[in-house]
């Protein structure tokens, strides 16, 4: 399993267009190939910052499949308009769990 990772700084005052919008572009990650599931949080310092989780069975199910797709595009103009600065995502190996 890989988790991907991002801190999505969303643009002052479009916090709720974002999640709608996000609530919409779950459908479309949730149905690509070697998608698990799927964690949005919002920070509660920082409300206009969300917490990104994603998790792939493999890494190129998310870097080739999903980012190579047309469904991608569709996700893009769905969400990436909200983001200022654009977020860095980070792919991870879990090694421990409790």
């Amino acid at each position: 399993m890989v988790i991907e990772h991002a801190l999505l700084p969303i643009i002052p005052g479009h916090e709720d267009a974002f999640e709608i919008a996000f609530a919409k572009a779950m459908p479309i990650i949730s149905s690509m190939k070697g998608f698990q599931n799927l964690t949005l949080s919002r920070c509660i310092e920082r409300p206009g910052t969300y917490m990104l989780i994603v998790q792939w069975e493999q890494l190129s199910d998310h870097i080739e499949g999903f980012r190579n797709s047309t469904q991608y595009l569709q996700w893009r103009q769905l969400l990436h308009h909200f983001y200022n600065p654009f977020p860095i995502v980070e792919h991870f190996e879990q090694i421990n769990q409790v």
